[in-house]
């Protein structure tokens, strides 16, 4: 097709906008896929869907005004949520065919894949799961085509309730307007969706069921139980090994395992989403706690204790009552409501406006490594990654106006900093207004001026995420990424001028009048137990010497080499190590195999030579042996690898 003219839009055409800035009239009502026909019969055969506007439409949608079209091949950032979630309709329509009793709740494509919800007279088996993924195959390879079907409200709640779907009925009268979009996958499933989809089933083709596992309605315990099966989808075989491969890695490194297997920590069910601390979990946790504390201090951080439990009234000065409410654990006395604390930081204001402050004593930062609860629903929970009860490295800098520039800069270079000794890689992302909020636009456009232009005067890379911001200011997260490729968010740097309003924090300025802080909300581990999670997976348990909860393991060989061992190992306490004595009375090669198993850093052997020499003869956990060496040299070699935390 010839460029259309430039020009006044006729009754009976559109006028199309292509990427590269050039025009098309095309026929009121022409389906989207012809753009792609007329491009080239090349792209019409990539194309999955396209970009109208602002929206992601089937190739079927047809144009009945001016817009700007882009055409969706797998290569577009939308592509692969697209994807998985027309595979997500096409495992339904397998477990309706293999399970004609089967009730069909939500499959939203997620993050790595994506799951369906079904309520079955059972729990789903891996026969079960590998039957599904077989069927899914057989329907793709039919080629069907994803067809859209507007239908009337009653209309399409009358379909579902004849299909003995009442979950799809209360879904449809909770979101569905007058006219309702529903998607079939021709001959073999209809499902309420507003879509889109690619144009069939034989688009999908590297595709993978994983797992099932419990769920419950809209995520509510209180709801219908359901099954919710996981899967996931790719464009090409390659990619999809790739990831599975991953998933095999993951498993290993899954810190639920390792930590039971370590002995870092255990849950209980009496105490659901709350961990218990051993010994060595003891030990890992005192030691990120000296770690934040020892790099803190030397920038001016002052560490409180504040109190777990808080009087409604707190919440509702700070606004968390209205917009988190839900997520907090509440309690009744003496009939008034109280919360367990969910965050630091209205305390942190309280304690701020204990004492009158000048902008002398700005910037003031609290550190507080306090309790926190949150009310997580219990299907949710997720060992130390998804929990109700855990401990933030939390801080509140309260700092005028012109200082947060240079103060958001610092934490910056303290983020880098942390993450460096760590070993991690991150990314890091600006979040910006979200739909509710605290205050005026005007005050949040100057914070989001102010967060962009740190970041840029820092130069630090970053990403913008429209409208994720906290109700009460923008903030900067940092994801970061672990030695298998996976996303954490941990450290956030938020900026808030809400709450020095809401509790009424003031200092005088130098002018000698009042004015307001601006608090600047920051957290580099996030929680300690997500960030131990982190660590637990990202070294697969193998801690670096400085972070190993036992840096060394004395085997003695025999029991007559035990008082020998004994003495060594007290003279390492006394410089600082963190080392135990395996005196059971085991064979010499079970109890290095047991260290090593426990991703103990060094063996040390002690024998007749060695407590003849005052020797020790070292043992790597992934290097082997080392060879003999004095007690002082080893020492020396640990303190130095110590130090360099590598």
């Amino acid at each position: 097709m010839k460029h259309a003219a430039r020009g006044r839009t006729t009754m009976n055409q559109v006028t199309v906008t292509l990427p590269d800035g050039s025009t098309r009239q095309l026929p009121t009502g022409t389906p989207v896929r012809q753009v792609a026909e007329d491009i080239s019969p090349r792209l019409a055969k990539a194309a999955l869907a396209a970009a109208v506007g602002d929206r992601v439409v089937d190739l079927t949608h047809p144009l009945d005004e001016d817009a700007a079209v882009r055409i969706i091949t797998k290569d577009a950032p939308e592509a692969l949520h697209l994807y998985r979630h027309s595979t997500a309709h096409l495992m339904a329509a397998a477990v309706t065919a293999l399970f004609p009793e089967a009730q069909c709740g939500i499959g939203p494509p997620i993050e790595d894949g994506f799951f369906y919800d079904f309520i079955v007279d059972r729990p789903f088996v891996p026969a079960d799961l590998e039957a599904i993924e077989a069927k899914m195959r057989e329907i793709a390879g039919e080629n069907r085509p994803y067809e859209r079907k507007m239908m009337s409200k009653e209309e399409a709640k009358q379909y579902f309730a004849d299909r003995g779907e009442p979950l799809k009925v209360q879904l449809i009268e909770e979101k569905g307007g007058p006219v309702v979009s529903c998607y079939t996958i021709d001959g073999v499933y209809m499902d309420f969706c507003t879509g889109p989809h690619v144009p069939s089933s034989g688009n999908l083709k590297a595709f993978k069921v994983l797992h099932s596992s419990n769920a419950y309605w809209k995520g509510d315990a209180q709801n219908q139980p359901m099954q919710r099966i996981y899967g996931t989808a790719f464009f090409n075989d390659k990619a999809l090994k790739q990831y599975l491969t991953r998933l095999e890695e993951a498993k290993k490194r899954d810190h639920r395992k390792l930590g039971r297997e370590l002995g870092l920590f255990t849950f209980h069910p009496w105490a659901p989403g709350a961990a218990f601390w051993l010994g060595r979990g003891t030990t890992l946790w005192n030691l990120l706690a000296e770690y934040m504390r020892s790099t803190l201090f030397p920038s001016g951080y002052v560490e409180l204790r504040t109190p777990l439990v808080y009087n409604k009234k707190l919440w509702e000065t700070s606004g968390h009552w209205e917009h988190y409410a839900e997520n907090m654990l509440q309690l009744e006395s003496e009939g008034e409501t109280f919360s367990l604390k969910p965050m630091n930081c209205p305390g942190h204001m309280l304690v701020f406006a204990s004492e009158g402050r000048s902008y002398r004593d700005l910037p003031l930062r609290y550190h507080d490594q306090s309790v926190l609860h949150r009310d997580e629903a219990s299907g949710v929970l997720a060992g130390l990654t998804r929990a109700r009860q855990f401990c933030q490295d939390d801080a509140h800098c309260f700092v005028t106006p012109d200082q947060i520039s240079d103060e958001v800069e610092r934490l910056l270079r303290l983020v880098q900093q942390v993450y460096k000794d760590f070993q991690l890689e991150f990314a890091v992302e600006l979040s910006t207004r979200p739909e509710t909020f605290l205050g005026d636009t005007e005050t949040w456009d100057q914070a989001e001026r102010q967060l962009t232009q740190a970041l840029d005067a820092a130069g630090q890379s970053y990403v913008v995420a429209e409208g994720e911001g906290n109700f009460y200011g923008p903030k900067i997260d940092f994801h970061v990424v672990d030695a298998i490729g996976r996303n954490w968010q941990c450290a956030t740097i938020q900026l808030d001028y809400q709450l020095p309003q809401r509790f009424d924090l003031k200092y005088i300025g130098a002018d000698n009048a009042e004015h307001r802080p601006v608090v600047i909300h920051r957290a580099i581990f996030g929680s300690f137990e997500r960030f131990i999670a982190l660590l637990i997976e990202h070294y697969a348990g193998a801690f670096p010497l400085w972070l190993a909860p036992v840096q060394a393991m004395l085997v003695p060989i025999a029991d007559r080499h035990l008082d020998y061992a004994e003495s060594v190992a007290a003279r390492l306490r006394q410089e600082g190590l963190r080392v135990e004595v395996d005196a059971r009375q085991e064979k010499m090669g079970y109890k290095i195999r047991e260290a090593q198993l426990r991703k103990i850093p060094y063996m040390l052997v002690t024998g007749d030579r060695e407590a003849q020499d005052n020797a020790l003869a070292v043992r790597h956990r992934t290097d082997g042996d080392q060879g003999a060496r004095s007690v002082d040299d080893f020492i020396a070699d640990a303190r130095a690898e110590i130090s360099r935390r590598t």
